[in-house]
């Protein structure tokens, strides 16, 4: 139902309701009108009958009644009022002129009927009724009931006194049936008339105020519009632009325009915000200020273990355990409204969690709070991964620094020799032997330099999209002569879908391969390489799983260092390029081990529709 519909039904249920009120009042009063002119007009009869009854009766000192006998007079009296004519036919015209009146009697003292209306009740017990006064004073529905109930007669009475004395009363009945019959028409009337008042009404408000809430059905699109943000408002023209409505039209399109530019700056905002809480690694939540979550990163799904839409709403008391130890702290910060400095402790699904709790305060109050966090085990991994970077950048600017040192005496050595050889014309056996291997070992030196040159020269990646199962299957027959050397079985474990990456196909494959060599060189009495691809939201893991004897835990922080091995014939390039290779790629290469039970090498890359393949060919552009 429209605003304006509702209005309108409003006005014009209020105008009935006070119109309705008046008519009940009108009708009320018609009746209590014809009830109160009935009470008075017979109250006139028993006065004119009280009248005529004192002028019928004579000085009764002149007559032969005993005047101090009581009895003798009231009989006396009794029969000159019997006898009076004008008193008989007071009392005739009374009943016949009257519709209202039933009977008009003069009663004694002792209730019985001196001169009644009928003279068949003349000295006879009259049957008391009801008091007229009962019906005049009763209320509007009250006095309906009892007019329009069974025929009643109500008796208006006044004393009766002659000669100064108490003589009896004079009743005058009023009928409810002739009330009735002479009120029906005016009720009728009345009600006929409050009918037609009503709708009247009826049709009077819902037309004006039909006509003056015109103006409100177009405020109501108006407001509309700029609710929905999708139409211009219409403004006011000409005259209309003076009056209340063009007036608050005019508002409303101010008001309009201020909304859309909010609006389109809010959405702006919003959608940037979106952006970066959809890459953040880190846990973040944010909370109005009555501690309601209002904002969740992705990440901190993955924290709560709960969807976002389960954690909007709700304060930390329902979002945390107090029986854990990161709840009790998070609620007890809370409750105290203290900043909570960044602390690491065991998380709800028992992960090490770097958590820390900030209230936002604007002018001394609080209006929100901020808490973060971070997976600790990640953190460390991240500052091991930079560490690692920083000695492998100063590794490489030494190692550039010595080979461009080394290899110019190298050639100088390699030049003068072969100088040597030529001036030489005649050179016995063990000096031959002795030349060649100082040449031999000049040329492998060469080769070690040459290593060194292209590890830590810049290389230009030749991306394409490929499904990383098909290149791990590929790198598997690469590296099958070797396990089958050691009795090795490797075994695969791949998605039903793609897992699509984009890398430079012949570096990854090197990569990888390099692990799965280092897998079956750890297991020479044989065993199972298993190798597995899956996808953890928009990044693809590839573990690879030797049965070895594990990593000894004093090597482990080594292992991807250039030269380090502990094989007597390995050369300790293999994980330091697979290092590089992944950190090229903009992944990641980590591992566990636990002495003789295994080590499992883990590769991540990012899909190649993940929000992180922008940043990665942004980076390359730059």
């Amino acid at each position: 139902m429209r605003r304006k519909t509702k209005i309108v039904l409003a006005i014009t249920f209020m105008i009935a309701v006070l119109v309705s009120g008046f008519s009940y009042l009108y009708i009320s009063q018609v009746l209590r009108q014809r009830v109160n002119s009935a009470s008075e007009l017979a109250i006139l009869y028993t006065a004119q009958l009280a009248s005529a009854a004192a002028n019928a009766v004579p000085d009764l000192s002149s007559t032969r009644v005993d005047t101090s006998d009581p009895a003798a007079v009231r009989e006396a009296t009794g029969e000159y009022l019997q006898e009076d004519q004008n008193l008989n036919n007071m009392l005739e015209s009374v009943v016949g002129n009257w519709s209202i009146v039933y009977d008009a009697a003069i009663v004694g003292v002792d209730g019985r009927a001196i001169l009644d209306s009928n003279p068949d009740l003349n000295n006879k017990r009259l049957i008391a009724h009801p008091d007229f006064q009962v019906l005049r004073d009763a209320r509007f529905w009250q006095q309906l009931r009892l007019v329009y109930s069974p025929a009643t007669v109500y008796d208006v009475s006044v004393p009766l006194q002659l000669d100064g004395a108490p003589f009896g009363s004079i009743r005058v009945g009023i009928s409810t049936v002739f009330l009735k019959d002479e009120l029906t028409p005016r009720l009728k009337h009345a009600v006929l008339f409050s009918i037609a008042a009503i709708l009247l009404s009826l049709l009077l408000s819902a037309g004006v105020s039909n006509l003056a809430l015109g103006p409100l059905k177009e405020i109501s699109r108006n407001l509309d519009s700029v609710s929905a943000g999708e139409a211009e408002v219409v403004e006011a023209e000409g005259e209309s632009q003076a009056d209340e409505y063009g007036m608050v039209t005019l508002k409303i399109a101010h008001l309009g325009r201020q909304i859309r530019d909010t609006n389109q700056i809010f959405s702006a905002l919003k959608e940037n915000v979106e952006q970066v809480m959809a890459t953040l690694q880190d846990g973040l939540i944010f909370f109005t200020q009555d501690l309601r979550v209002v904002l969740v990163s992705a990440s901190a799904e993955r924290f709560l273990g709960r969807p976002r839409r389960e954690i909007l709403g709700h304060t930390a008391k329902e979002l945390f355990s107090e029986t854990s130890p990161l709840g009790a702290l998070v609620i007890e910060a809370f409750e105290r409204r203290r900043p909570l400095v960044q602390s690491e402790m065991e998380g709800e699904k028992g992960r090490r969690v770097q958590v820390s709790l900030d209230f936002i305060q604007e002018k001394g109050s609080h209006i929100g709070a901020l808490l973060t966090m971070r997976d600790a085990e990640s953190v460390r991994r991240i500052e091991d991964e930079i560490e690692m970077s920083r000695r492998l950048s100063a590794s490489s600017r030494l190692t550039r620094g010595v080979a461009h040192e080394v290899k110019n005496p190298i050639n100088a050595i390699v030049l003068h020799l072969q100088l040597l050889q030529n001036k030489l014309q005649q050179i016995d056996p063990d000096t031959r032997r002795h030349m060649e291997i100082i040449g031999n070992e000049i040329h492998r030196l060469d080769r070690v330099v040459q290593i060194l040159v292209d590890f830590t020269r810049p290389r230009d990646l030749h991306l394409e999209e490929i499904d990383l199962c098909h290149l791990l299957e590929d790198v598997t027959l690469l590296a099958a002569p070797e396990a089958e050397q050691h009795g090795v079985n490797i075994n695969l474990e791949f998605p039903a879908e793609p897992l699509n990456v984009k890398v430079d196909t012949d570096f990854m494959k090197q990569a990888v391969l390099n692990i799965m060599l280092n897998g079956v060189q750890a297991m020479p009495s044989g065993g199972t390489l298993s190798v597995a691809a899956r996808r953890d939201e928009d990044i693809v893991v590839t573990e690879i799983r030797d049965q070895g004897g594990g990593i000894p835990p004093e090597i482990q922080d080594k292992i991807f260092e250039l030269y380090f091995t502990t094989k007597k014939e390995g050369s300790g390039i293999g994980l330091a390029q697979t290092y590089q290779i992944m950190q090229w790629h903009y992944g990641s290469v980590d591992f566990e081990s636990r002495d003789g039970k295994g080590t499992t090498f883990r590769l991540q890359l990012p899909l190649a529709e993940s929000p992180l393949d922008a940043l990665r060919e942004l980076a390359t552009r730059d």
